[in-house]
């Protein structure tokens, strides 16, 4: 009926349609003949999942339920070393904590793996990781909430993971091979115009409750946009690594590289006398608890101050805002000063040229000035 298979009081797995606006079949969600994408949704213990069949026929959409069915069904009985998905976790955890990786890469892994993974695949009772079949990740690949680029993250790290266990001979084959590449269009870097740098800086008149906290800001943005740090090493970081010749030496928290870059004398000098600290140690940090969380206070206060700044596009539609902005408009303006992308890609700390290209490519003044000679020399062939 319908392309419907049923496990008595476990699941409803059936196929259905999503038809193109065109199908003149849009009324029959059941209809076989149609060309319209596959989709397959089922039920259990009361929560819906859906999934894409990843086919336009009806019949190859029909034998992927049947799959998802039989991945459900009770099997016969373990064997007594079976590895279970939780006790994988663990040990795959604990090699990525082994490699020294930054605090909140390791927080995003625990949240994946232990939060999202482990809870989803508990309440489907697959406790066993021989027991994961692709049908399972492509279920829980739907749930997923988010962008694309994102989602394409994730499932890099799911692919670690199960990549990992297929290493240690836990398991015969790895399901995570099987999962669609993702498809993510990577956003272009938007910088902030002079202009804009300049209303975002004057708005901070307005900010707080105190000159000392107006002064805090005012170092805070100046760091950013003449350094290009992410706000993460921005926020921790130490008055040491400010050398009296107004260089900086650190390393990125993200990355582990160790990035080196002058900072102007001005800003130098207003972050050493102007910004007042309770620690010592930190120019915009406390030292106590988390950093991400003080990274979270500062986010708030910057989206109080870009509701100041009240940026807005030619057409007079608001302009969103972000911290990373100040990072791109760093990038962006070194890059259109003919430094090259290598060079660019070592003060921003990235681990490789690669990440920088993919944001800046189209901003590399030489690539810009090659084009542009190319379309000069067509209007002198003519």
């Amino acid at each position: 009926m319908c392309g419907q298979i049923t496990i008595r009081h476990v699941l409803n797995v059936h196929v259905y349609n999503r038809h193109r606006s065109s199908c003149q079949h849009r009324a029959k969600r059941f209809w076989k003949k149609c060309d319209c994408p596959k989709w397959i949704t089922w039920h259990r213990n009361g929560v819906e999942h859906r999934t894409s069949a990843e086919t336009r026929d009806w019949s190859a959409a029909q034998e992927m339920a049947h799959r998802i069915t039989e991945s459900f069904r009770p099997g016969n009985s373990h064997p007594q070393n079976a590895v279970t998905l939780e006790h994988a976790v663990k040990m795959f955890l604990l090699d990525r904590e082994s490699q020294h990786l930054a605090e909140s890469t390791l927080a995003k892994l625990k949240t994946i793996f232990e939060k999202q993974m482990l809870a989803w695949f508990t309440d489907l009772d697959v406790r066993l990781l021989s027991d994961v079949t692709l049908p399972h990740l492509q279920a829980w690949r739907a749930t997923w909430n988010g962008g694309s680029l994102a989602a394409k993250k994730k499932q890099e790290r799911v692919r670690g993971f199960f990549w990992f266990c297929y290493r240690n001979k836990w398991i015969r084959d790895n399901p995570a091979l099987g999962l669609s590449r993702i498809k993510a269009d990577v956003r272009p870097a938007v910088p902030f115009t002079p202009d804009e740098f300049r209303t975002i800086y004057a708005a901070i008149d307005r900010f707080g409750k105190s000159e000392i906290i107006r002064d805090r800001m005012r170092g805070m943005v100046l760091l950013l946009r003449w350094s290009g740090l992410a706000i993460r090493d921005a926020v921790t970081l130490e008055r040491s690594k400010l050398g009296a010749d107004d260089r900086m030496i650190l390393r990125r928290a993200k990355t582990g590289v160790p990035v080196m870059l002058p900072l102007q004398t001005n800003v130098a000098t207003f972050l050493r006398n102007a910004v007042k600290n309770d620690n010592p140690r930190y120019f915009f940090w406390s030292g106590n608890g988390d950093p991400d969380s003080a990274v979270d206070t500062w986010q708030r206060s910057f989206r109080r101050l870009f509701e100041m700044a009240d940026l807005k596009y030619p057409d007079g539609t608001k302009k969103r805002s972000h911290t990373h902005q100040f990072r791109h408009t760093f990038s962006v303006e070194m890059l259109l000063a003919g430094v090259p992308i290598e060079d660019v890609a070592r003060l921003l700390g990235h681990s490789s040229v690669r990440t920088t290209e993919r944001y800046y490519a189209s901003w590399v003044k030489a690539r810009a000035d090659k084009l542009e000679e190319a379309v000069k020399a067509t209007w002198i062939s003519r």
